[in-house]
């Protein structure tokens, strides 16, 4: 049984790996800012005959995250991945340019895209199981900028280039999942990929994944099907 932790676990990319692995019978920490929804998606991961641990915290928070760790490792002895996850998007997507973003928005896009990554990551290291991995969802405007996509653009490549550089001095694989345009509640109404569909996506980059290519790169939709046909 693997005990993975993954922030903003109640909602979209989260919610669904949760229940990937609860259908995997393993061990998950699910952890979002709110208790509310985590309750259902840890029904969920029971019923399929995995574990479920709900905590609430903010990825901003150290202590919080510490908390958080400390919990998963208790229950598990060791983490075998962690997915930072958690995120924010404010404003309509394509439709907010940095000129016009109000500066609170561009303090919370960084403060929870960007810092709550590092603080995700850096507070999961004295727990880490020999093997285990480190995750961080991503998309395509954090290396390709896009009009219109603000400051929730800067805040994706701030996380890039915190596991790239994590990569550079850790010894556990680190990598970037970029799944292509998911619709969730995080993406306004954008459309894309269902949360379901790409979730064994990021089980197979915790779990199957080449760790001697995960240096910090992006693994793409691509990669995954092509690993996985």
């Amino acid at each position: 049984m693997d005990t993975v932790v993954i922030t903003g676990a109640s909602r979209g990319i989260g919610a669904a790996l949760a229940r990937e692995y609860g259908d995997n019978g393993d061990r998950v920490i699910c952890c979002a800012r709110s208790e509310n929804d985590l309750e259902t998606v840890a029904s969920d991961v029971r019923d399929a005959g995995g574990e479920a641990i709900i905590q609430r915290a903010d990825v901003r928070d150290k202590y919080d995250m510490e908390r958080l760790m400390e919990t998963a490792a208790k229950a598990g002895g060791a983490i075998d991945a962690v997915f930072a996850n958690a995120g924010v998007y404010h404003g309509a997507p394509g439709q907010t340019p940095l000129a016009e973003e109000s500066y609170a928005a561009f303090d919370e896009h960084t403060d929870v895209n960007g810092r709550g990554v590092f603080t995700t990551l850096r507070e999961s290291l004295p727990h880490l199981a020999d093997d285990a991995r480190l995750l961080v969802p991503s998309g395509g405007v954090a290396r390709d900028a896009k009009p219109g996509f603000g400051s929730y653009a800067v805040s994706k490549a701030f996380a890039e280039a915190l596991v790239r550089q994590f990569a550079a001095e850790l010894d556990h694989p680190v990598a970037v999942v970029d799944p292509g345009q998911v619709s969730s509640e995080l993406t306004n109404g954008m459309q894309g990929r269902d949360p379901e569909d790409v979730a064994p996506m990021f089980h197979w980059a915790a779990t199957a994944a080449d760790a001697d290519e995960m240096d910090g790169t992006v693994l793409s939709l691509r990669d995954w099907k092509s690993a996985t046909r």
